[in-house]
């Protein structure tokens, strides 16, 4: 009996998880991933002969290296390079060594990344058929301040036209030691680099991924749209990561996103009842749709970009409705049309 009762147990804990994640089976996906660490390369090369040494690199690299000098350090290209700009190569490997030792550390065994990532992919595969998987994966340090703003929040992490590619030195752990320094913290406020961990890696080249697939529309849009185009975007995230926390999509504490899912009510009707929701003011909009450490209208244990939260329950709305809308026309939907049909209206 007592082994009957223990079956029957698992046997709803794995229906339980299915119906929750409600995810196809794309064990049958293919997905070619490699890993390139850049960073040993670069980090690797001899400042004694350094044209000679980041040739080399170069060849090994033909295409991420003129992304990362260029576009990353801010370097003209190598052929074009000054005696400036290889002293300036040259104190950037010195003055960053101390990074890279920490990463070597931090992120040597980068598996189980890798392997969230290309389960992501095989997401990706399965819902965006047509999209050019990348191949390769990158990893680099770039400077500190390479801190870039994408749809769904800031980050150092690209697409490139080699693959993804993700900065290490953001990523070494919310507690490392430079985030929580003077330069560190004029950098990165702690709301912002406590997200600076290996588990947003995976995350972050997915939400790449999704920008890749449905660039970022610039414009004025009144606050509500622009809640909708950020939610179509994270639930497309859900849809290609439903086995990661909903903390790390969203990128709330986990007491922030209890406290929004508690207060859902509250928080629409606040931007009810002060008429918030068709405004198009950009200072006013900030507010609620840019990064900080709290909404201060909704209280310090709310978090910034309550927008975000938001226009992801609207979308869930909408799509609790169109089960089986494809993704593609969801990204492309008028978000007006996706607000008014969705009949959001939290209690």
């Amino acid at each position: 009996m007592k082994r009957l009762s223990l079956l029957v147990l698992l046997i709803s804990l794995l229906a339980g998880c299915r119906n929750k994640n409600n995810a196809p089976d794309v064990s049958g996906i293919k997905i070619d991933l490699t890993v390139e660490r850049f960073e040993k390369d670069f980090f690797a090369v001899d400042t004694n002969t350094i044209s000679a040494s980041l040739l080399e690199v170069q060849n090994k690299y033909p295409g991420f290296f003129t992304d990362f000098t260029v576009n990353i350090l801010g370097l003209p290209p190598l052929t074009d390079t000054s005696l400036g700009s290889m002293a300036a190569i040259k104190k950037f490997i010195a003055d960053y060594k101390p990074i890279k030792d920490s990463a070597d550390k931090i992120l040597d065994d980068f598996s189980n990344i890798e392997k969230e990532i290309k389960k992501g992919l095989q997401f990706v595969k399965y819902y965006f058929p047509a999209y050019p998987i990348p191949k390769k994966l990158i990893t680099f340090i770039g400077p500190m301040d390479a801190y870039y703003e994408a749809s769904l929040g800031g980050y150092g992490d690209v697409i490139t036209r080699e693959g993804m590619a993700t900065g290490l030195q953001l990523h070494l752990g919310s507690q490392f030691s430079f985030y929580h320094s003077q330069m560190g913290e004029a950098l990165y406020p702690a709301y912002i680099s406590r997200r600076f961990t290996p588990a947003f890696i995976a995350v972050n080249c997915m939400k790449n991924i999704i920008d890749d697939i449905y660039p970022q529309k610039t414009g004025s849009k009144a606050l509500v749209e622009q809640m909708v185009e950020k939610g179509k975007r994270l639930y497309v995230l859900d849809k290609i990561m439903p086995f990661i926390a909903d903390s790390l999509k969203i990128g709330y504490t986990d007491n922030q996103l209890k406290g929004c899912f508690a207060n859902e009510g509250r928080i629409w009707n606040f931007f009810v009842t002060n008429n918030l929701l068709l405004s198009n003011e950009p200072a006013l909009q900030k507010s609620y749709m840019g990064d900080g450490p709290s909404t201060p209208e909704l209280g310090d244990g709310s978090p910034g970009y309550i927008g975000l939260f938001t226009g992801r329950q609207i979308v869930r709305k909408f799509m609790e409705k169109n089960k089986d809308l494809p993704l593609q026309e969801l990204l492309q939907m008028d978000p007006q049309k996706i607000f008014e049909e969705s009949k959001y209206r939290p209690k």
